[in-house]
């Protein structure tokens, strides 16, 4: 009898030692961004000067070329805001007014993308710098880019489908394509109505995520990429996955946004409906028969090679920082946050990149889009950006702090 006791013991210490993330951790993960970080400024700079002549002008970090040579991409590029984002990270950490100029510097090359209309990425490119500049630092000027961002963005929304429009490109393909990714610029929008007071922003977000739910989900909970509708009588035309294995299967980071989406959905709304969805795509990612031991998953749940499949890192950290943002609200809360906890365990134990190298990329293995063979296996810059803001979010936890 004593020996089970024992064992049970052990094996409750073990599970413990694997999920816990301890400040010493989150510390040295801080402090190897640190150098990996530095790294990748030294290469942004050569690289910069390297295409300078190149248009439009590269200003951010994206990824890796096939050749090994860093990717950088222009303003008008949807990852454009991320490395901003991660200098402001870094400043939040350490307190080092250094990361601050960093992120200023960066974060002036997109200014003009608070007036381009063409895209729905607006929250990705100006929240995730302009937003965590203002939340640190409460300048006025990041306030008024916040502001006019999701003035530009609202632009885009089409009422008689209720949802703001994704991409115009590939027009002969859909006539108006919605992307589950689009939840996470909806964040710029009800930040817009806190600033300013004008709810428009507001009912317009809550519009797009209820239209979202009801359109993009399966019976199981697992989301479609691409949603298309009539602009005239908001009707659905048709469902596609656009970056997953086929239009039927379950394509990674496509559920880990919808986790994160709706989660942050709740924080803004308290809308109990928001909340439970998100729970469900939470059972959904967890539970999934494909799901690998160490919660990093393959690019899509359905893809038929797995366990050969590319695995994408970018899906995991952004599921880790949903789940850690989740179990604040949630019954199931501890639980969340002990597999949030297993995720970051995992990626720092197996996923880094070795410092000095990958240009100073954090994490290696995420994959963009497998079916056009683009960024498979290889660093990108939002899977380092959702990485930072999870361990932030960790360290709050653990200090018994809340998160907003």
């Amino acid at each position: 009898m004593q020996i089970v006791k024992t064992a049970f013991i052990l094996l409750i210490l073990s599970v413990f030692s694997i999920s816990f993330v301890p400040n010493s951790l989150i510390e040295n993960l801080f402090k190897r961004a640190e150098q990996q970080t530095k790294l990748l400024l030294t290469d942004v700079a050569a690289a910069s000067q390297a295409t300078s002549d190149k248009k439009p002008v590269p200003v951010s970090p994206r990824s890796l070329n096939a050749n090994g040579t860093l990717q950088l991409v222009s303003a008008r590029d949807w990852t454009s805001g991320f490395f901003a984002g991660e200098l402001w990270f870094l400043y939040q950490y350490t307190g080092q007014k250094s990361w601050a100029e960093q992120a200023k510097q960066s974060m002036a090359k997109l200014e003009n993308e608070k007036m381009n209309a063409t895209t729905h990425d607006m929250g990705f490119k100006l929240y995730c710098s302009y937003g965590n500049g203002y939340r640190l630092t409460r300048d006025n000027m990041y306030r008024d880019v916040i502001i006019q961002g999701a003035k530009t963005l609202i632009k885009r929304f089409k009422p008689a489908a209720g949802i703001i429009r994704s991409w115009d490109h590939h027009k002969d393909q859909w006539q108006c394509p919605v992307i589950i990714d689009n939840l996470m610029n909806l964040e710029l929008l009800f930040a817009a109505t806190q600033l300013t007071g004008d709810s428009t922003y507001y009912k317009i977000a809550v519009s797009h995520a209820r239209t979202t739910m009801k359109n993009h989900y399966r019976p199981d909970n697992s989301s479609f990429h691409v949603v298309d509708y009539d602009t005239l009588t908001g009707k659905v035309l048709k469902k596609n996955t656009h970056q997953g294995y086929n239009d039927e299967s379950a394509w990674a980071r496509g559920q880990a946004w919808g986790l994160y989406g709706y989660t942050l959905c709740y924080r803004e709304t308290r809308d109990p409906q928001f909340l439970k969805h998100a729970e469900a795509v939470a059972k959904f990612l967890l539970n999934h028969p494909h799901m690998p031991a160490d919660l990093v998953p393959y690019y899509d749940f359905d893809a038929p090679g797995i366990p050969n499949e590319p695995r994408d890192v970018s899906a995991a950290t952004i599921m880790a920082s949903g789940l850690y943002e989740l179990s604040t609200y949630s019954a199931n809360g501890a639980h969340y946050r002990q597999k949030a906890d297993q995720v970051i365990a995992n990626l720092a134990k197996n996923y880094l990149a070795p410092v000095g190298q990958s240009h100073g990329f954090l994490l290696l293995h995420s994959t963009g889009s497998k079916p056009q063979n683009s960024e498979v296996d290889v660093p990108i810059i939002y899977a380092d950006y959702y990485f930072l803001e999870a361990l932030l979010r960790a360290k709050k936890l653990n200090e018994k702090k809340k998160l907003f």
